[in-house]
């Protein structure tokens, strides 16, 4: 994976360090590709923690517009579903309209937030709620983990990454 994000930022003639790879592997890990952002915010935290709050709001930023892809998709996707087969009422897009853009907080959710944008676009939701729940949950997702990293002392850190070296 270190690999494949070291050739994106080489494409675009992007540095692969710093806040614009901050910002990239939390738009794209917020899309239904597989990309963890949490190494990349940690290792730019722990070099520059003078910028934590920045690093945090960049990663948010990203991490928050690339669950608007996802949005986007949805209602795109929707679009041309109807356009072909006409609307659909399923009891799970019930249940999901029901509890509206609030969900969202639980964008940030591993395997499940991804889709769960997607399905927020695909059942018309209102954008600017969306936008501010995802926001705001995925805010809070990453306080949360690079606040537990934080706390992990360095000497596991370092013997991990001896132990990773051995392999």
């Amino acid at each position: 994976m270190e690999q494949l994000l070291s050739h994106f930022f080489d494409f675009f003639g992007m540095p692969s360090i710093g806040l614009p790879a901050v910002f990239f592997s939390a738009f794209i890990s917020a899309t239904l590709l597989p990309v963890g952002s949490e190494p990349i915010l940690f290792g730019y935290v722990s070099i520059n923690p003078h910028l934590y709050w920045v690093a945090i709001m960049v990663a948010t930023i990203g991490n928050t517009l690339g669950g608007m892809l996802d949005w986007l998709l949805g209602l795109i996707s929707r679009n041309s579903f109807e356009s072909l087969k006409g609307p659909t009422n399923s009891r799970m897009q019930r249940w999901l309209a029901e509890r509206g853009p609030k969900m969202l907080l639980l964008s940030w959710l591993p395997g499940f937030g991804d889709p769960l944008c997607v399905a927020a676009g695909w059942l018309r939701l209102p954008w600017l709620p969306c936008l501010g729940y995802m926001f705001v949950g995925k805010l809070l997702r990453y306080l949360t983990m690079t606040w537990l990293l934080t706390l992990v002392p360095n000497s596991v850190w370092h013997q991990l990454g001896h132990w990773l070296h051995l392999i």
